[in-house]
C-alpha cells in the first residue's frame, strides 16, 4: 500500500518515519475558514478531511493508497488559538496561555483507497496541556527566539516550547501534531 502525507511539516514527517512508515509527501492549498459554531474537535476534522480530500483528488490513485492528513489547534475558553499574527499577538497568547490550562485537538483523515473501493476514518484527539506561571521576560525571550510565529497557540512544544510547559494529559503526538500511534495502527489494521 503507499502511503501519501498530505502535509509539509516537519514534525509530522518526522513522527512517521519515527514509526517506521515509508511514505511520500503530496500537499494542495486548500480552504481553511470554517463555521464559527463549530466545536474545536469539528474544526480539525473537518480541516483534516479537507486536506486528504484534496490531495486524494490531485493524486488519482490506481493502486492500493491511503492519503494521511491532519490539522491541529489550540482552543482555551472556547477561543481558538491560532497562529500569532505578529509579535504583539504571540505575547498576548503566550500569557493567555500562563498559568492555565488548554486543549490541544488535532484531527485526522484516513483515506483509503483498497481494492478498488474508498473508505475513510476521520477522528479528532484532545490533550490538555497546563502551563507554567510565565514572567514577562520568560515570554519576551521566547517570543525573540521566533520559534512561536508559525505555530498555534504560539508555542511549539517539541522545540523550546516545552520549557512552558508544566505537565500534559494526553497523547503527547496530538499535541506535536500527530496522533502516530492511532495513525499506525489504522494503517497496519487496513492492510490486511
Amino acid at each position: 500500500m503507499e502511503i501519501i502525507l498530505a502535509s509539509g511539516s516537519p514534525r509530522r514527517s518526522d513522527l512517521m518515519k519515527q514509526a517506521g512508515l515509508e511514505f511520500r509527501v503530496s500537499v494542495c492549498n486548500t480552504d481553511e475558514s470554517y463555521d464559527e459554531n463549530m466545536t474545536p474537535a469539528e474544526i480539525v476534522m473537518e480541516l483534516s478531511l479537507r486536506k486528504a480530500d484534496a490531495v486524494f483528488d490531485k493524486e488519482m490513485p490506481e493502486k492500493d493508497t491511503v492519503v494521511v492528513a491532519a490539522d491541529t489547534i489550540v482552543a482555551m475558553d472556547d477561543e481558538i488559538l491560532g497562529k500569532p499574527k505578529d509579535r504583539n499577538d504571540a505575547v498576548r497568547m503566550l500569557n493567555k496561555l500562563s498559568g492555565k490550562k488548554h486543549q490541544v485537538y488535532t484531527g485526522v483523515t484516513l483515506y483509503y483507497y483498497v481494492n478498488d473501493r474508498v473508505f475513510i476514518e476521520n477522528f479528532a484527539d484532545c490533550a490538555d496541556v497546563y502551563f507554567r506561571e510565565l514572567s514577562q521576560e520568560t515570554i519576551a525571550s521566547y517570543v525573540d527566539s521566533w520559534e512561536p510565529m508559525d505555530k498555534a497557540g504560539a508555542y511549539g512544544i517539541q522545540g523550546l516550547g516545552a520549557i512552558l510547559v508544566d505537565k500534559i494529559d494526553g497523547d503527547y503526538y496530538t499535541i506535536v501534531g500527530l496522533p502516530i500511534s492511532k495513525v499506525y495502527h489504522s494503517i497496519k489494521n487496513n492492510l490486511k
